[in-house]
C-alpha cells in the first residue's frame, strides 16, 4: 500500500462520523473510570480499572496517530492549539508516574482527558471559540456591572451597616451580599431585614436586581449568541456552503431574469 493511499484511508477514517462517535464514547468511558476511582473498591476491581485505564490511554495514542498520519498538511498539524493539547494529554498519560511523587499530576492529566471532547466534537469547538471571542465585549459589560455593584455596595454600607454589619459592614462585604441578592440566594431575607428599618428599601433591591440579573444577563446572552452566529456562518463558509448574502444575490438575479422574460 502506497503512503498516499494509506493517508487517504486514514483521513477518511478520522472524518468518519462513526469513528468520531466511537472516540467520544471512549472519552466518556475515560470520564467514568476517573469517577469510579474516587470510590472504595475491592482489589480485583481496582486492578481491572487500572488495565482499562491503560487500554484507554493506548487507544488515545492510536487515535492521535491516526489523526496525524491522515492529515494532508502534517507540517501544520501542531499549529492547531487543540492538536497540541491532545498530544500533550496523551504523551503525559503514557508516563508511568502512578507510584511516584508525581502521581497527583498523573491523575490531574487523566481528568483533563475529558476536555478532549471539545477537540473531537466540532460543535463544542464552535461554542468555546464563540465564548473566547466574546470575552472582549463581555469585558466592557462586566466593567459596567462592577460600577453598578460598587455604587449599590457603597449605598448599602452607608445606610445598612448599622442593621447587620455581617452583611453590610464594609464595601467588600456589601458586594458579596449583593452578589447573593443577584443570584436570588435567600435575597428576600436580606431585603425584609432592611425593610424593618427602611420601609422603602425594596426599591433599592428591586432596582439592583433589574439592572444586574435581567438587563446585564440579557446583554451577556445577546453578545454570546451574536458571536456564535458569526462563528457558525464562518464555519459554513469554510465548508463551502453559501452565505445568506450569496443567497439573496442569487434570488435577486433570478428575479431580474424572470422580469426580463416576462417583459
Amino acid at each position: 500500500m502506497s503512503p498516499s493511499t494509506l493517508q487517504t484511508r486514514l483521513y477518511t477514517l478520522r472524518s468518519n462520523k462513526l469513528f468520531e462517535l466511537f472516540v467520544v464514547s471512549i472519552i466518556l468511558l475515560s470520564a467514568l473510570v476517573i469517577g469510579v476511582k474516587t470510590y472504595s473498591m475491592p482489589s480485583g476491581l481496582i486492578s481491572f480499572i487500572g488495565f482499562l485505564d491503560i487500554g484507554i490511554t493506548i487507544f488515545f495514542l492510536i487515535e492521535i496517530s491516526i489523526r496525524f498520519a491522515g492529515d494532508p498538511a502534517k507540517s501544520r498539524f501542531f499549529l492547531n492549539g487543540w492538536n497540541i493539547f491532545d498530544t500533550i494529554i496523551v504523551v503525559v498519560s503514557l508516563i508511568p508516574i502512578e507510584d511516584s511523587e508525581l502521581a497527583l499530576v498523573g491523575r490531574l492529566i487523566r481528568i483533563f482527558r475529558v476536555l478532549r471532547m471539545i477537540s473531537v466534537v466540532p460543535e463544542l469547538r464552535i461554542l468555546l471559540n464563540s465564548l473566547l471571542k466574546a470575552l472582549p465585549q463581555l469585558g466592557y459589560v462586566l466593567m459596567l456591572m462592577f460600577i453598578i455593584f460598587y455604587i449599590y455596595a457603597a449605598v448599602g454600607t452607608t445606610f445598612f451597616a448599622s442593621i447587620n454589619s455581617a452583611l453590610w459592614g464594609d464595601i467588600a462585604i456589601s458586594m458579596l451580599t449583593l452578589f447573593r441578592v443577584m443570584t436570588f440566594e435567600d435575597w428576600t431575607d436580606v431585603m425584609y431585614e432592611v425593610m424593618e428599618t427602611y420601609g422603602y428599601a425594596w426599591a433599592y433591591f428591586l432596582s439592583f436586581i433589574f439592572l444586574t440579573t435581567f438587563a446585564f444577563l440579557n446583554m451577556v446572552i445577546g453578545i454570546v449568541v451574536n458571536v456564535m452566529e458569526n462563528e457558525n456562518a464562518a464555519e459554513r463558509l469554510a465548508d463551502g456552503e453559501p452565505s445568506m448574502t450569496d443567497l439573496r444575490n442569487e434570488l435577486t438575479e433570478i428575479k431580474a431574469l424572470l422580469e426580463q422574460r416576462s417583459s
